[in-house]
């Protein structure tokens, strides 16, 4: 049996972050649809809100992504996936919300230096309005391709608000909920 931890939620939620950490804590291995998504951008010559504007009429786009997620679950590994669909994908896992106000996570955008095949913004106002459009966009493709509301918090088990909190914190938070549910699992077999 493998364990897995899918997070989702708004860009700038601390997805990546968060899921590195956990995985590192875990001994897990990381995947991240934004780290895909970004790469197929680059290779298009695109922003990601070009790309995800594209995808409205472009299906392949998405099957691109999405396959390497359908494809994980068949494998015998325990892993953390950083994906807006995880939950979906892999109803499996423990699925954990990451949400954040969004002048925040502008923020954090703005100011990560990792984030540089991603369109420079010239302010964080520009970064703020560039996520609200991408998330936009998001939510809309979702539920017409998959019938998918990823904004619908019933859909998790934990769902966490990142603004205040370290990425420890928000570790901690989720390891106390993945003991519970791996016992769960277990008590299942």
């Amino acid at each position: 049996m493998n364990f897995i931890i899918t997070l989702s939620g708004q860009l700038g939620s601390g997805k990546s972050t968060v899921g590195k950490l956990l995985a590192k804590k875990l001994g897990y291995t990381f995947y991240s649809t934004g780290n895909a998504q970004r790469k197929i951008a680059a290779e298009r010559g695109l922003t990601t809100l070009e790309l995800n504007k594209l995808s409205m009429t472009d299906s392949s786009i998405d099957e691109q992504i999405d396959s390497v997620f359908k494809e994980l679950v068949l494998q015998d590994e325990n892993f953390i996936v950083d994906s807006r669909l995880g939950f979906f994908f892999i109803p499996s896992s423990l699925k954990v919300k990451l949400n954040v106000e969004t002048k925040v996570a502008a923020s954090r955008i703005f100011n990560d230096p990792t984030r540089s095949e991603e369109k420079k913004y010239a302010s964080i106002k520009e970064a703020e309005t560039a996520l609200l459009n991408r998330r936009a966009l998001e939510v809309e493709r979702f539920k017409k391709l998959y019938h998918v509301d990823i904004d619908n918090e019933a859909n998790f088990d934990l769902v966490i608000d990142t603004t205040g909190k370290t990425p420890d914190e928000i570790v901690n938070l989720i390891l106390e909920k993945f003991k519970k549910f791996q016992k769960r699992r277990l008590k299942e077999i």
